[in-house]
């Protein structure tokens, strides 16, 4: 491992807007913040709503310093990746921004039932091999479910796939997910100004190599 990545391993530790699994083992298995968001980290009553693989953390960030109103938590495995999320975070001076380090599967170890609004994923791998892989998925949206409020909430999926954008189009009825909303290429089409005025790092390569960009917002 590079001593770049070490540096930013160790920087990680001393984020209080960032909480690893690794830090909640064996020794302390209980996540001391799951249903408690709110009350003692953000310190308000306002919306919960992640960002699942958020890799760097540029959604995630764009969309808080839009929202003063909403609280903005950036999920991702890699504490490389989200070591720049959690430095810009803080010398911003935002305080409606965490990232937590875990996988997705682990969700409900760290969200209470119904704690969490809405779930944005932004540019995820397809995963044209595997199906049970892709984050917009009956294996995955299932997760949400555990911790969305309700039991069911809505789903955001941008995307530079057509192949991903597709298949959530096609089998959405059959899963039970409701489309809400439909844009099949952002800069092309009228929609919400938060799709095409926030961008990503790899958004903005897909369009510098003229992909389209789609967008589906799901009631799951």
């Amino acid at each position: 491992m590079s001593k770049h990545k070490l540096a930013r391993f160790a920087e990680n530790k001393t984020f209080g807007n960032l909480f690893q699994h690794t830090d909640y083992n064996r020794e302390n298995p209980n996540f001391p913040l799951r249903g408690q968001w709110r009350r003692d980290y953000f310190h308000n009553d306002n919306p919960i709503v992640l960002e699942l693989g958020c890799g760097k953390g540029d959604y995630t960030l764009a969309l808080a310093r839009r929202n003063a109103d909403a609280n903005y938590i950036g999920v991702d495995r890699k504490g490389a990746r989200l070591w720049r999320g959690c430095k810009d975070a803080l010398e911003e001076g935002l305080p409606n921004v965490a990232f937590l380090r875990i996988t997705i599967d682990k969700l409900s170890d760290y969200f209470a039932p119904g704690e969490v609004d809405e779930v944005w994923v932004t540019f995820p791998d397809p995963q044209l091999k595997s199906e049970r892989k892709r984050l917009v998925s009956p294996r995955f949206v299932g997760y949400y479910k555990q911790i969305l409020k309700g039991g069911a909430g809505y789903v955001n999926l941008k995307t530079d796939s057509r192949e991903l954008y597709t298949y959530v189009k096609e089998h959405a009825e059959g899963y039970g997910w409701q489309i809400e909303e439909d844009v099949e290429n952002v800069y092309a089409q009228p929609c919400a100004d938060i799709l095409t005025e926030v961008q990503t790092f790899y958004e903005k390569m897909w369009l510098s190599e003229g992909r389209t960009i789609s967008f589906l917002r799901l009631k799951v």
